[in-house]
């Protein structure tokens, strides 16, 4: 399917068909999904494709009955971890020594990122960050978060929000459906995962299926470009 028949085809679908959606279709999209950007490729996402009875008849429950979860075929969860930076810290260092790329770009995941991904116990960093930014920010341009827990927090969601998009158009270009919920119970997918109270996100529940002939409530409605679009 061409790009741009894929973004048009992508609709939130409220009602799935009972038609399954083979596996190979799911792990074509998570393929896809793993090629989205994130800030300085750390990857600090995971997705957990729910597939026993129990998960998935209490990941329905937790993402409150409603019919996107209900009647999917496929539940697949997308989880953003800050503190995944030390999984992909020696990796990246090593593809970066491979890659022979310019010493600065070294330094860069030696250096920056654990200094910028290290929050310290209770945000004990985080004083050291701000004044750092501030300081420097008064001579010329910097970035001025992540600082603490939430700011990384932010960053990763971002990271994984991306990877979500590419997930659903990965599906939409194989002809099925999808509906991104947001609309959950976190702290009850979390005790279902196993994941971290603090350091993890649940950013979306991703249902895949094939459209009911009711899927949606109507044709697409978006504002128009001049809305929206500002041009400065």
């Amino acid at each position: 399917m061409e790009f741009f028949e894929a973004v048009k085809r992508r609709r939130s679908i409220r009602k799935f068909t009972e038609k399954a959606v083979p596996n190979e279709v799911i792990e074509k999209a998570l393929a896809a999904a793993i090629l989205a950007p994130n800030s300085s490729n750390t990857q600090t996402w995971d997705f957990y494709w729910v597939q026993t009875p129990e998960k998935k008849a209490k990941l329905v429950k937790y993402c409150l009955n409603q019919s996107a979860a209900r009647s999917a075929n496929q539940l697949i969860v997308i989880v953003a971890d800050y503190k995944l930076w030390k999984r992909s810290h020696k990796p990246l260092i090593q593809w970066v020594k491979d890659s022979r790329a310019p010493k600065i770009v070294l330094e860069y995941y030696k250096k920056l990122i654990p200094f910028t991904y290290r929050a310290g116990f209770f945000n004990a960093f985080t004083p050291i960050k701000v004044c750092i930014s501030f300081f420097t920010g008064l001579v010329r341009p910097m970035m001025r978060i992540p600082r603490g827990t939430l700011g990384l927090q932010e960053v990763a969601i971002k990271s994984a929000a991306l990877a979500a998009e590419n997930f659903v158009l990965a599906i939409a270009a194989q002809d099925y459906d999808s509906c991104m919920m947001e609309g959950f119970d976190e702290w009850r997918v979390k005790h279902l995962l196993g994941l971290s109270w603090f350091s993890s996100r649940v950013v979306m529940v991703i249902g895949v299926g094939e459209s009911h002939e009711r899927g949606t409530w109507g044709p697409q409605m978006r504002l128009p470009l001049d809305q929206v679009v500002h041009k400065v």
